[in-house]
Parts: structure tokens; sequence; C-alpha cells
């Protein structure tokens, strides 16, 4: 039996991914789990595995291809037979005759039960009157009666178990392709559009009502000159992480209304604990600022939960989340990624400086998993290995706040009637002001100074 191995969905919204690597070729002999081709998509690079043994009969992707979901990447060859629900709705082969065939099963992706259905028939009138529709609508039509196939069988294509548990688990918004992709060219957050279609199907001109309610000009993209009348250009195509970036980043910035607070903390005897530790446990692990950050910002939301929660601006609630999942900038030769640190409050200081290295490394590495990059309900972001006195973060949705820190200074602090050099640390906060006021900005960054400058007053202050 020869089957077409296709890209599933990995995660929420997700539905383009690059070819970095092929592992096989045509002619080789595969395992079951074996990994057939390294992908990247939102921001990770994930291993394809095979979903039985076989054999490779045909590669159809190259390294640099981007592909869609559901569209085959190579074809393998298999001793299994059509899966147990696909004999049973097949009917034998028959000769040439003008009846119109069976519909083959739909695909069912990861984490996902929309699917969509094409027959190829000549007779039924509904394809007749679907192949003249507009195209929004044929997908519509097809994903409903995706739906209805779906009903009676499993899938016919499904990933196998490890790579289904790197696929998200959550609803996805229900929208064709055609209107997700329209959405990101324009800009438009679909978690906040109204759908008009069936079961709250998001339409184009749902999109487009939608886009009408947003300030006027608010369109992302600024006019620009002829840059070519001035001298010589060169256009660079974006890279895949850098349109991710721009456009989460500018959704943030259009959806949040930011506000930033400023404070600085003396951490002279911190830094000095810091370098003992590890001049003490060189060979076990590396103790950085961030590190330590991570600890007490964990602190931090547990006393001033507020700042772990999101906002839901269409159902008027907030959202407070009892787990703690600390996202941790990190500078990449691809650009800005975020890697998530989870239960920072219940882990050691040596553990964590352990798991914040790997991490880092693997993250810069393109080894870090999609299931890596998600799910943070606080950012610390640290230029201060760079340089900067302050700067202003942005906020990462649906995150409501951010932890900026520049770099270190030895500067004279008034300190028991006299001027003595103390190293300070500035420290920039952005929160989101719809759910954050400015006196709770204050309050939870002077805790963080407080628990820079005295780290005991954690152990005082934790629920």
């Amino acid at each position: 039996m020869i089957r077409d191995v296709k890209l599933p969905e990995i995660s929420e919204g997700v539905v383009t991914a690059e070819v970095v690597n092929i592992l096989v070729s045509g002619g080789d002999r595969v395992e079951k789990e074996q990994p057939l081709m390294e992908l990247e998509t939102q921001k990770a690079i994930f291993e394809l595995p095979a979903p039985e043994a076989g054999m490779i009969q045909e590669v159809l992707v190259s390294v640099d291809d981007e592909v869609k979901v559901g569209q085959p990447l190579l074809r393998l060859e298999t001793e299994a037979g059509p899966p147990k629900h696909e004999q049973e709705a097949r009917p034998e082969k028959p000769g040439k005759t003008t009846e119109s065939r069976e519909a083959e099963p739909h695909e069912e992706l990861a984490g996902e039960s929309e699917a969509q259905v094409i027959h190829e028939t000549s007779e039924q009138p509904a394809e007749k009157e679907r192949q003249g529709a507009e195209p929004e609508e044929k997908e519509t039509a097809e994903y409903e009666e995706g739906k209805r196939g779906g009903e009676g069988g499993q899938a016919e294509e499904k990933v196998s178990e490890s790579f289904r548990e790197q696929a998200a688990e959550s609803k996805r918004i229900p929208a064709a392709p055609s209107v997700r992709r329209f959405a990101r060219e324009t800009g438009a957050d679909l978690g906040e559009v109204h759908g008009s279609g069936p079961g709250g199907r998001i339409t184009r001109d749902d999109v487009k009502a939608y886009l009408k309610t947003r300030p006027a000009g608010d369109t992302g993209q600024l006019s620009l000159p002829d840059f070519e009348k001035w001298g010589a250009v060169e256009r660079k195509p974006l890279s895949r992480v850098r349109k991710i970036i721009a456009r989460n980043t500018a959704g943030s910035w259009r959806a949040i209304p930011h506000v930033t607070q400023f404070d600085e903390a003396d951490i002279t005897e911190l830094e000095e604990f810091r370098k003992q530790m590890n001049r003490k446990h060189a060979n076990e692990y590396k103790l950085t600022m961030t590190c330590i950050l991570l600890k007490i910002c964990a602190g931090a939301l547990k006393r001033f939960p507020r700042f772990n929660a999101s906002l839901d601006i269409k159902e008027q609630v907030w959202i407070l989340k009892h787990y703690i999942r600390l996202g941790v900038a990190v500078d990449t030769d691809r650009g800005l990624l975020v890697p998530v640190i989870q239960d920072a409050d219940r882990k050691k200081l040596s553990d964590l400086a352990a798991e914040l290295s790997s991490l880092a490394e693997r993250t810069r590495n393109r080894q870090v998993k999609p299931d890596e990059l998600e799910g943070h309900t606080f950012t610390i972001s640290n230029l201060g290995g760079i340089g900067g006195t302050a700067f202003t973060p942005v906020v990462y949705a649906p995150q409501v706040a951010i932890l900026g820190v520049a770099r270190a200074v030895y500067r004279p602090v008034w300190l028991h009637d006299e001027w003595v050099p103390r190293l300070m640390l500035p420290l920039c906060l952005s929160y989101d002001h719809r759910l954050i006021d400015g006196a709770d900005g204050a309050r939870f960054l002077l805790w963080i100074c407080n628990a820079l400058q005295n780290p005991w007053i954690m152990a005082l202050e934790s629920d």
C-alpha cells in the first residue's frame, strides 16, 4: 500500500512550515517513528516521524520549500493494508461506469477535528453548486461536509504518538485557510472577530467588518517612497521567524495600551553571592542574573497574581492562571525567540540554572520543541549582557506584563551618611493598562527590587 505522508497541524493557527532538512531519500527503508525530515514552524524545529515502517517511494518537497498543512511531503510504501474502516466503507473497485464514486475518507489533523473533503463526482448536484461558489463558500461547505464525514470512523492519515505530543490541544478558531491568510495579511486578530457563519465560522466579510472598527489608517503598513531615487537599494525577503515577530509584536502593540514602569535594585551583595556560587559549583552549573530573576519573578507572580493573568475583552473577563510558565527572551541568529521555563516557583536555583542553560543552547541550535515556545504567563527580557540603561519591552499578548533588564552599573549611592559605590540594576516593567493600574505596577516592581536586595523577603511574603 502506498500512502502520502502529509504535514499535520502542529499548533493553534499554524498553517505552513518550512522544510529545513530531509533525512531520507527514495528507496530508503524506514521504521515506525523514524524521523523523515525536519521542518520549522512557529519559531521551532521539529521532526516528522514515519507513521509506520516501509520504503520511501518518492520525496515530494525540497529543502527551503514552504509547505501547507495537509500537503503531501513524501510517499511511503507499506506492507499494511488499508485501515479497517476504509475497507468497510470502500466497495470493490467497479468497472468503468457512469455511476459516481464513493468519496475518500477525510483527513483528520493532529489536535484538530476540522477537515476538508473534496468529492470527485460529476453526478452530485451539491458539488456542481459548490464549483460555482466563491472560494470562501466552497471551503466552508467542504468544512461542514468533512465534519459530517468524520463522524463515522477514524481518520485515514494519523501522525505518530510522539508527534501528537508536540501538537497543541487548544480548540481552533473556526475559519477557512483563505480567511486566515487574509487576516494575517491585514493584521486582524481572529480571536477578536465575531463569526457570522455556521457554528460561528469566521468569513472574509467578518474580518473586513472587524478591520473597519480599528482606528483610521491602522493598516500595519506605511506608504513607502521610492528609495531608489536617492541611490541603490537591495530587497531581502523576511525570514519566517521575522515575519512571526513582526506580526505578533504589531498585533500586541495595537491591542494593548502599554505602560512602562522604571526602577532599579541595589545588587551589590547579590552579585558577590552569585560569583561565589559560580566559583564553588563551576563544574555543575552557572548561576546567572536571569536565573535569579526567574526565581524572584515567580515569587512576585504568586504575591501579585493579576500579573499572571490574561484579559478576555470579548467575554469581559480576566483569566487567572494557577500555574507559572516564565518566558525567557533568547537572542538567536534567526531573531528573538522566547522559550518557556515552567514551575520556576517550585525549583531550586541550581536546577533552574541547569535548565535555563540547556534551554537557551537548544533554542540557539534550533533544537527547541514547539511546545517549549508556547504557554508563557510572564516574560523576562535581559539585555544587560549587551548594554543599555533602559528600554520599553513590548508585552507578548495574551500576557499582560513583561520585565526588561538593562546593564547593571556602579554609581555613587548615599548610604549610612556617606557616598559609596553600589552596583545598581535598571529594571523596566511594561504592562497592560486595561488590567493593571499604575499603583499595581509600582508595587510589583518594588517587590522585585526588594527581593533582589534582600532575597529572604520571598520566604517571608510567600503565601
